[in-house]
């Protein structure tokens, strides 16, 4: 079952969003631009080169993503472009739902990645249970990585504070968690590429 099948939404219908969002991000970059706020215009840009690494995935590999895969990653990355063009100040709630899409998108492509890996190793033979605490030490993992790069760029991106940074942490194992326990078949599409990666290699 595909993530769109959840969602019951149909691969166009999902493209026709990501789509949407994508000339919203557009349309913030060139707002940005004009008016001279690069702050915004960075983080819409670099919002829009992540929903952009699909599309390379398929021109580069031949590798289509799952519709539903892509509207995941999209709505992950607007969800943060927008919290931290303002509504992270406005709203606690807002951060921790971001964080919370954020961390299961991590988790995905972190679980995908492991899976591979385990499956092209003759050598590998890793526990249900022991791959859903990865994931969850993972996603934690990469979540010190990037409070360390906030403290790093201090006058970059607005760090808020010890406080924020334990709820951060919080709901990135909540995301990590509905990972592990329910979303890992949404990747198993990104596991067959990256082995076929592996083996290429």
């Amino acid at each position: 079952m595909t993530l769109g099948d959840s969602l019951g939404l149909s691969d166009s219908q999902e493209r026709r969003i990501v789509r949407g969002l994508q000339l919203t991000l557009g349309a913030v970059l060139g707002y940005g631009i004009a008016t001279g706020q690069f702050g915004i215009a960075g983080t819409a840009g670099v919002a829009l080169g992540i929903t952009l690494l699909p599309a390379w995935l398929r021109l580069e590999y031949g590798y289509s993503m799952d519709a539903g895969l892509v509207l995941w990653i999209t709505v992950a990355v607007i969800l943060h472009m927008v919290g931290s063009v303002w509504l992270y100040e406005q709203y606690q709630w807002y951060d921790e739902i971001a964080h919370t899409v954020s961390a299961s998108v991590i988790a995905g492509l972190g679980y995908a990645a492991f899976r591979a890996f385990e499956l092209h190793s003759e050598e590998m033979s890793v526990p249900s249970t022991f791959r859903s605490v990865f994931i969850v030490v993972f996603v934690l993992a990469t979540g010190v990585f990037w409070e360390v790069l906030e403290f790093a760029l201090g006058g970059v991106i607005t760090v808020y504070g010890i406080d924020d940074i334990v709820t951060d942490f919080v709901f990135n194992a909540v995301g990590a968690m509905i990972v592990a326990i329910w979303g890992t078949g949404y990747v198993s599409e990104l596991v067959v590429f990256f082995r076929q990666r592996l083996r290429s290699t």
